[in-house]
């Protein structure tokens, strides 16, 4: 079964049980979705009405705590552990794994020390050993290990839930090239116009070159079978001529 179709059938499995459940149990679930291995979006659940009742109440943190993995980063984590509960092993590795599709989003080379500064991974062996085990084996990431370069070449990624302002941009993004593609299609439109009118003009012009060409065939003919005629007028006018003025020849007595 291909990630995607399987993250579909939890995402609806979570959210059916988020619909029915309320305060320690909303909590407990959100403990179980954010430490599932072979789960990676969360807004589908965080959409869920039930868990805006918890805002404000002593249950409060584990909403933030799914805000965090519908959107944050390890990095946002640290910074604010205080005021979220404590992560089990599962989830700083989903947290983690998370953190990795963050930075594979803007970058496709992702070097050696940006992922273990980011990972808290203090040598290369570990980090290796997280980007193929944790995140290439499980389908998130596909890229390779460049050992040389001290890099990660990024050649595919998992998209994360898109937070507000991330949506405003992909939707000012396709507005634009919307817009571009409409004026992209006119300037189209109007060159195939232009170039029907100039295939009309063409071959109007050879049309119009072809009449021209027999009419002067018609007059190349007529003019010809005139001066045929001239010229047999000619010849004959001249045989009779000859006629007149050639000498007639007298008969020879015949002797008996």
């Amino acid at each position: 079964m291909d990630i995607e179709r399987k993250q579909a059938e939890l995402i609806e499995q979570y959210v059916n049980q988020a619909e029915s459940l309320t305060g320690p149990s909303l909590a407990g679930l959100v403990v179980e979705a954010t430490s599932h291995p072979s789960l990676f979006a969360f807004s589908e659940i965080l959409s869920v009405p039930n868990l805006s009742k918890i805002e404000g109440t002593q249950y409060s943190r584990y909403l933030d705590m799914l805000r965090l993995f519908a959107h944050g980063t390890w990095s946002d984590y640290k910074r604010n552990a205080d005021s979220l509960p404590a992560l089990v092993p599962d989830q700083v590795r989903k947290i983690k794994q998370l953190s990795v599709l963050t930075l594979a989003e803007t970058n496709k080379v992702l070097p050696y020390d940006q992922l273990m500064q980011e990972l808290d991974v203090s040598n290369v062996r570990e980090l290796e050993d997280f980007l193929i085990n944790e995140c290439m084996y499980s389908g998130i990431v596909r890229g390779k290990l460049d050992q040389l370069r001290r890099c990660f070449e990024v050649q595919f990624a998992t998209g994360r839930d898109l937070n507000s302002g991330q949506l405003n941009n992909m939707i000012q993004t396709l507005t634009t090239w919307l817009s571009t593609s409409d004026s992209l299609l006119h300037s189209i439109q109007e060159k195939i116009k232009w170039a029907d009118t100039m295939c009309e003009a063409d071959e109007k012009h050879q049309r119009d070159i072809e009449v021209r060409v027999e009419e002067v065939k018609k007059c190349m003919k007529v003019d010809m079978d005139l001066r045929h005629e001239e010229i047999f007028s000619e010849l004959g006018v001249m045989d009779y001529e000859e006629d007149r003025t050639r000498p007639k020849r007298r008969r020879q007595p015949q002797i008996s």
